[in-house]
């Protein structure tokens, strides 16, 4: 970051949640004129030079009305006009209306040179010894630049807390958007009634297709009360005890795809009342050419259809604009150009594994990747750090499998990374006691002690901390995994995975097959030459563009992104800098010897939050 820039403005929609379809304006030390350009619609009211901002790296800022129309600012809960040649004065969080009930912004100051420097040696003594950068409230400054969202990943916005702790963040509006002609809901649970209620807009959709993992009692409700156009669908589970875990979206638009991964079931409280994660990009249609041109696909398109493949949903129709009335099966997903995709997909299948199928799914797809990933020499022998919130049954020799495939890659010299050892981050009892939801958060976190207390796992325990994404409250139904140095990633996993045989596969048979038990779905970030950053498709937004990022030079493409935390010390402008709100600090602590990790069929007499035991 720059020491010019001071600010931000967010552009916000008229429920005041942020809209990640527009880019945010960045406000730098002096006057910054916003008018006509600066908005997405068209409007005759605004003047090119509607409003001047005057900031300074002090903290301090002021607006002064330069076109004809006034300007509405919220401070404090108060709504102030500001006419034609007027100036107020800003604040952090204010609230600004380039039309009085139109356009709305909220101002976000960045620290001031002096905190900023306060900060910088408090980090530098915490780093010296050994307890991490934790930068509180790091999450009031992740504000990634338009060209960077789909390189990046986005928290789900918590209930209760202060607006700042949800700076980025997302709710199921801001993913179901624009005007979609078909729909795809992958997901373990669903709550119907819950669901239409937040959001109507699928309501709408032409059509809508579940796919789901319930019981049939569920399936039955759900059958009953579900629009006439809505079509449910539960994939087979050839081996027991396995179940359909996988959470996406997939919008089919007049223009193109929009694809999400995520870890919330559909259910109020996983997207209101816990920590999620979630990732979205949209993909165009292929050009004429490249459609028929089966040869130009990429890692992605191929991860994605064969996954979806296997899902096997009955083929239903859909009518597009241009295209007339098409089938809407695995095959359908090729037509679009996802060679811009800034992830890769890692997913699990159930079955018995063979062959080259074998490298294709769950933790061996994730160690085939890594193997043919270079990164930097500071990875070496770096440490994991698995986050998760269902322990399955486990046993040293499947850890130190699995911990061979996180550990894959090498570094520029060819050298392996070599083993890295692991923390498992997970909720402690009295870190649910204290939750936002009390013990009721435990329901989401459903392992029993004979999983939590084996012996061996006592090493590995580490602790939920999450002060600078304010979410240390928030129990944590996302899940992760990554190799770190520091503030630095050498690479990060968001997905639907638990630390289960079941959602990673085991090999049997002398390493020749891995059975797999569910469905699972994940993306992984990793290092990527920096010309395949800066996309601008999209879905909803005619004004984006289509083409394809230019050809760079050899130098430049040979340059490669950096994965870092939120709380990485560094200019976080360079166009080679990623940023992924890890909601937990790193490096994590590991358990006290006070510190027993939760168990949900244990008994708790110790009052909650709420003043509740449990059970209850």
């Amino acid at each position: 970051m720059t020491l010019s820039q001071v600010a931000y403005l967010i552009p916000l929609k008229p429920d005041l949640k942020e809209d990640n379809s527009s880019p945010r304006i960045t406000l730098s030390e002096g006057q910054n004129t916003i008018g006509r350009l600066n908005v997405s619609t068209t409007d005759k009211r605004l003047s090119r030079k509607h409003i001047t901002i005057t900031t300074s790296t002090s903290g301090s800022a002021s607006l002064s009305v330069e076109g004809t129309n006034p300007v509405v600012v919220r401070s404090s809960g108060e709504r102030k006009k500001v006419n034609p040649r007027g100036e107020v004065s800003l604040v952090n969080d204010d609230l600004i209306e380039l039309i009085p009930g139109h356009h709305f912004f909220k101002l976000v100051l960045l620290p001031r040179e002096s905190e900023r420097g306060s900060h910088e040696r408090a980090a530098k003594k915490a780093r010296k010894e050994g307890d991490g950068s934790d930068d509180v409230e790091a999450i009031r400054r992740f504000c990634p630049a338009s060209e960077k969202l789909h390189s990046t990943f986005r928290l789900l916005s918590v209930d209760g807390l202060p607006d700042w702790a949800n700076t980025s963040c997302v709710s199921i509006n801001d993913v179901v958007e624009g005007d979609v002609v078909a729909a795809i809901l992958s997901n373990y649970m669903v709550d119907l009634d819950w669901l239409l209620s937040a959001c109507p807009k699928l309501v709408n959709i032409p059509q809508v297709m579940v796919i789901h993992g319930e019981g049939d009692a569920r399936q039955e409700y759900i059958q009953r009360k579900k629009p006439a156009n809505w079509i449910l669908h539960k994939p087979r589970l050839p081996i027991s005890f396995g179940t359909h875990h996988s959470k996406a979206i997939f919008l089919v638009y007049p223009r193109g795809v929009r694809v999400v991964v995520h870890t919330a079931n559909l259910i109020h409280v996983d997207w209101n009342n816990k920590s999620q994660g979630l990732w979205m990009q949209d993909f165009p249609f292929k050009d004429d050419d490249d459609d028929k041109d089966s040869t130009k696909s990429c890692g992605f398109e191929d991860d994605l259809v064969d996954y979806l493949a296997v899902l096997k949903w009955p083929e239903f129709t859909a009518s597009l604009p241009g295209l007339g009335n098409v089938k809407i099966n695995a095959a359908f997903f090729r037509k679009f150009d996802y060679s811009n995709a800034t992830v890769r997909l890692v997913a699990s299948v159930p079955g018995y594994h063979t062959g080259s199928n074998m490298r294709k799914w769950g933790h061996m797809k994730l160690r085939t990747i890594l193997q043919e990933c270079v990164f930097d020499r500071e990875f070496r022998r770096s440490p994991l750090v698995y986050q998760f919130s269902s322990l399955g049954s486990l046993d040293e020799k499947w850890l130190a499998e699995f911990g061979a495939s996180l550990s894959s890659g090498i570094t520029e010299d060819r050298t392996p990374l070599g083993h890295g050892d692991p923390l498992i981050i997970w909720p402690t009892v009295e870190d649910v006691r204290c939750s936002l939801e009390g013990y009721a958060a435990g329901n989401a976190i459903p392992s029993p002690l004979k999983n939590v207390e084996k012996p061996f796992l006592k090493k590995y325990w580490a602790k939920w901390k999450a002060d600078h994404s304010a979410r240390s409250r928030a129990m944590p139904h996302i899940k992760t995994f990554t190799r770190y140095s520091d503030q630095k990633l050498a690479w990060f996993l968001l997905t639907s995975s638990n630390l289960s045989k079941a959602a990673w596969g085991a090999l049997q048979k002398n390493n020749s097959q891995l059975m797999i038990r569910s469905y699972e779905l994940g993306v992984l970030f990793l290092p990527s030459p920096v010309k395949t950053q800066g996309c601008s498709f999209s879905c909803t937004d005619n004004n984006s563009s289509t083409k394809k990022v230019k050809q760079e030079t050899k130098g430049e493409v040979e340059k490669r992104s950096k994965l870092v935390t939120m709380t990485w010390q560094g200019n976080r402008d360079s166009p080679e800098i990623i940023s992924l709100p890890v909601p937990y600090q790193l490096p994590p602590k590991p358990y006290s010897s006070e510190d027993v990790p939760w168990s949900w069929d244990r008994g708790y007499s110790k009052k909650d939050v709420y003043g509740q035991v449990w059970p209850r």
